[in-house]
């Protein structure tokens, strides 16, 4: 199977929002923002005021009770502690602040005393899309402030209390694991679970890349659904088979994000998803070097059932002592392998993994494009030109994956090893979800 090209004016997406900041798309909803922008002191003030009758009782609220208030509070306040702001505006309806490099919470408070460089070589461009100029669309936001941060300053997602009270614990708002994955209320004892297609092999590497195909299924709280995600995982064992990971990909998640939008993320967990790690800047993990890349933010453009398909290209690689992020061609930041503890991820991955995931109680939501695999292009999601870096030098070579589709009744999987097409190691997954997975 052979892909059209794609022309560049149909990805001018990739660089407004993957590379220069996820302008709000058609589909974006508010969050977090009032009529009136909240500077960063006053926000700082709100949060140091908060009292846990201020959001217990709330119908959005399911902190669990006051001492767990006390816990969300103290994080934001630690995060942001002695932390100068230089711009704050809003983007797809949440807030981003403009943090120096050298100042932002991972360094100070992971006690890091420089910033690593990039690897040399910028990750390498995907032969079949022709990236567009970088630069935002959208110069202001609505308040008037430039959107964007300087050199040397990155943006950060603003941590509030909004959205850590959504949660019952700060340790479940940090969880990606059943466990912690976002569990609504329910009068039933259902737990939520996670659903998968994907595709895997177990290979010692040093990172990969691929490009996914954007979708933004739709998630159905009503129904105890929630999340859908593509991603990948770069992972590596403890003799006990507790896994370190390093994750990324788009997401839609609506109890955190309090939007509908699928959104740029990443994870990482040191412990099999038990006390350690976190999505986006959240907690103390990835040191970000980019100033103009909005982890957290929606995008421009979803792929369209029979219609026009949008991607991004990820990139990861362990270099000098970091797990570094390439988004398109630029080097974004990095995960620093101190986070693993001296476990086995510090020096390599044992296993590159690739797919969907969902998350619901009784119901669980779309995969993707929400057909199955065998729908093919424009239908079905898909992840191409898979392939992992075999040694330090950065050399990679096409995976050869295994399917897994554990619940075929609502996803599956069909994957397609060095194919001898543009697409290199490709595969399909995704599906409508349901009640019966």
């Amino acid at each position: 199977m052979l892909r059209r090209r794609v022309r560049a004016s149909a990805f001018i997406f990739f660089a407004t929002v993957c590379l220069a900041g996820a302008i709000g798309g058609h589909h974006a909803q508010a969050q977090n923002v009032s009529r009136l922008l909240v500077p960063f002191n006053s926000f700082i003030q709100r949060v140091s005021n908060a009292a846990p009758a201020d959001y217990i009782g709330r119908p959005e609220s399911r902190v669990r009770d006051p001492a767990a208030f006390e816990s969300l509070r103290a994080h934001i306040l630690n995060v942001y502690r002695d932390t100068p702001v230089s711009n704050s505006y809003v983007l797809d309806g949440q807030y981003f602040d403009c943090i120096g490099i050298a100042q932002q919470p991972s360094v100070r408070l992971l006690g890091l005393t420089s910033i690593a460089s990039p690897p040399p070589d910028p990750p390498t461009p995907d032969e079949n899309v022709s990236t567009p100029q970088i630069g935002p669309e959208q110069k202001g936001d609505t308040f008037g402030n430039p959107i964007g941060c300087a050199p040397g300053s990155i943006p950060m997602r603003r941590i509030t209390l909004e959205e850590l009270s959504r949660f019952e614990t700060l340790q479940q708002y940090f969880e990606k694991g059943p466990g912690g994955a976002g569990q609504l209320p329910t009068i039933s004892p259902a737990v939520a679970t996670h659903k998968y297609a994907h595709s895997y092999q177990y290979v010692t590497n040093y990172g990969a890349s691929n490009t996914l195909n954007l979708w933004s299924p739709p998630i159905n709280t009503a129904l105890e659904q929630v999340f859908s995600l593509a991603q990948h995982w770069i992972v590596n064992f403890y003799s006990n088979n507790v896994v370190q990971t390093v994750e990324g990909g788009w997401q839609v998640y609506p109890q955190k994000y309090a939007t509908a939008n699928s959104v740029l993320f990443i994870y990482w967990t040191a412990d099999g998803y038990q006390t350690t790690g976190c999505y986006n800047l959240d907690c103390p993990g990835f040191v970000q070097t980019s100033s103009s890349l909005h982890l957290g933010a929606g995008f421009t453009n979803y792929s369209v059932a029979g219609g026009a398909q949008f991607e991004i290209k990820l990139t990861r690689r362990l270099y000098q002592g970091g797990w570094w992020l390439g988004l398109g061609s630029m080097w974004v930041g990095y995960y620093p392998v101190s986070l693993y503890q001296g476990g086995p991820l510090a020096n390599n991955a044992a296993q590159v993994d690739f797919g969907g995931e969902t998350v619901g109680t009784t119901s669980w939501p779309p995969m993707g494009g929400g057909s199955f695999a065998h729908s093919g292009y424009r239908h079905a999601a898909y992840q191409r030109l898979v392939r992992y870096f075999h040694n330090t030098a950065g050399n990679y070579v096409s995976a050869g994956l295994t399917p897994t589709q554990p619940s075929p009744s609502c996803y599956t999987d069909r994957t397609f090893n060095k194919s001898g097409t543009s697409w290199g190691t490709y595969f399909y997954f995704g599906g409508p979800g349901g009640t019966s997975c």
